[in-house]
C-alpha cells in the first residue's frame, strides 16, 4: 500500500499549483497551494487532502465561481489528474455548500462528477451529503444513468455508510434505506468496478441493518443478471461470517446444526509459541437424510489485555455433503507478528462454526517469547 507521502506528495501538489497557474494565470499565483507543501510532513492522507483544499480556497478567496472556472479550465488539460484531484474536490465541495441559499450546490455536484473520472470524488461527496442529503441523493440517482462508469461508481461509493477514510454521514447511518434506490439501479451494472462498489455498499448496510440488506439482496436474486450471484456473495460476507440464516440461504448454504456431527477441533499441540502456528483438524459428518451445503469457518477466542476473550471468525472451507458423508478440514493459523492485532500470552480457544452454528471449543495457550513481551500480530 503506498504511503500518504507517495499519494498526495509534495511533487504532486507543486504540479497542481502549476496546472492551476496555467489555467488561471491572472487570478492568483496559487501561492497558498505551493506553500501548503511545507505543512504535509506529519499529516495522514485525508488530512493532506483537506489542508491542500483549504489552501486552494484561500488562493481563490473562497469564491466558488472563480474556483469553478479555474477547475473547468484545468480539466481541459491532462495534467490535472491522480491524487491531486482529492484536494480539488474538497475545495469544490466546501465552496459549493458554503452559501446559505444553495446557489452553487447543483453546479458543485456537476463539477464533482466531471472531476471523478480523474481519480474520484467520493470523499468530497460527503460534504454535500451532510449539507443536504435529499438534494445530493437525487443527484446520485441521476448519476446511475451516466455513460461513464466512474460517475456511476461515484453514485454508489460516495454514498456508502462506512466509506473508508471518509467523513460519516449521520443521515445515512440513521436510515440506510435512503441509498437503496441507487443500488437497485446499479446491481446489474456492466462495470465490475461499479458492481464491486454496490456489493461493498450493501455490506456496509448489513452492518447497520441486517434485515434491510438481506431483503435487498433477495429482491435482486429474484430479478438477477448473470453477475448477481457473485455480487450477493460478496455483499453478504459479513453476515455469513456472523451466521445470519437469511444471508446463508441467499448464498446457497443450507443445513443446520442438528444436521451435523462435528468432531474437533483436534489440536496438534495445546501450546503455541508467540509467532508460531496453531494447527488443528476437524471432521464434519452429515447425519441428516438430505444434502447439505456448508460454509465452514473457525473462531479464535483471543485473550485481550483486560483478561477477557474476544472471538474473531476466519474462513476455512466450503463443503457439499450427502446423507452420511463426512469431510475432514485442517488449518494452520499463524500468530506471526504483523501490525493489526496485539496478541497476549495465556489462555485461548478455537472452535468450528458451520453455517453460523458454533460447536465445541478446544483450549490452548499462547506462550510468550523468551523476552516475555506480547507480539504485534494480526489475522
Amino acid at each position: 500500500m503506498p504511503t500518504a507521502d507517495e499519494l498526495i506528495s509534495p511533487d504532486s501538489i507543486r504540479r497542481l499549483a502549476a496546472v492551476l497557474q496555467e489555467a488561471a494565470p491572472g487570478a492568483s499565483r496559487w501561492q497558498a497551494v505551493s506553500d501548503s507543501v511545507a505543512l504535509l510532513g506529519p499529516l495522514g492522507l485525508s488530512e493532506r487532502a483537506r489542508t491542500v483544499g483549504d489552501a486552494l480556497l484561500a488562493d481563490c478567496g473562497r469564491d466558488y465561481e472563480q474556483l469553478a472556472r479555474t477547475v473547468r479550465r484545468a480539466l481541459t488539460r491532462d495534467g490535472l489528474t491522480g491524487w491531486m484531484i482529492w484536494p480539488v474536490t474538497e475545495a469544490v465541495a466546501l465552496a459549493a455548500t458554503a452559501s446559505g441559499d444553495g446557489a452553487h450546490f447543483d453546479d458543485g455536484l456537476d463539477l464533482l462528477a466531471l472531476l471523478t473520472p480523474r481519480l474520484t470524488g467520493e470523499f468530497a461527496l460527503r460534504t454535500f451529503l451532510n449539507a443536504d442529503l435529499d438534494r445530493t441523493l437525487a443527484a446520485a440517482l441521476t448519476w446511475t444513468g451516466s455513460p461513464d462508469p466512474a460517475v456511476r461508481r461515484l453514485a454508489s461509493e460516495g454514498t456508502r455508510p462506512k466509506l473508508p477514510w471518509a467523513r460519516q454521514v449521520p443521515g445515512i447511518n440513521r436510515d440506510p434505506a435512503r441509498t437503496l434506490p441507487v443500488l437497485d439501479r446499479l446491481y446489474g451494472d456492466a462495470s465490475p468496478d461499479v458492481r464491486r462498489s454496490v456489493a461493498n455498499h450493501l455490506n456496509d448496510i448489513s452492518r447497520l441493518d441486517a434485515g434491510l440488506a438481506t431483503e435487498a439482496a433477495a429482491r435482486w436474486t429474484r430479478q438477477p443478471e448473470t453477475t448477481t450471484a457473485a455480487l450477493v456473495r460478496h455483499a453478504m460476507r459479513t453476515l455469513v461470517k456472523q451466521g445470519d440464516p437469511a444471508a446463508l440461504e441467499l448464498v446457497g448454504f443450507h443445513g443446520g446444526g442438528e444436521d451435523l456431527k462435528v468432531v474437533g477441533p483436534l489440536l496438534a499441540s495445546t501450546e503455541v509459541p508467540m509467532g508460531g502456528n496453531l494447527v488443528f483438524t476437524a471432521r464434519i459428518t452429515n447425519v441428516s437424510d438430505r444434502r447439505v451445503s456448508l460454509a465452514v469457518d473457525y473462531v479464535v477466542h483471543h485473550l485481550k489485555a483486560n483478561g477477557r476473550p474476544a472471538p474473531k471468525v476466519f474462513k476455512l472451507a466450503k463443503r457439499e455433503l450427502g446423507p452420511g458423508e463426512s469431510a475432514e478440514v485442517t488449518r494452520s493459523h499463524s500468530f506471526r507478528p504483523i501490525t493489526t492485532r496485539v496478541y497476549y500470552p495465556g489462555a485461548h480457544a478455537v472452535q468450528l462454526q458451520v453455517n453460523g452454528h458454533r460447536f465445541e471449543t478446544a483450549d490452548f495457550r499462547l506462550v510468550a517469547d523468551p523476552a516475555g513481551a506480547p507480539g504485534d500480530s494480526g489475522e
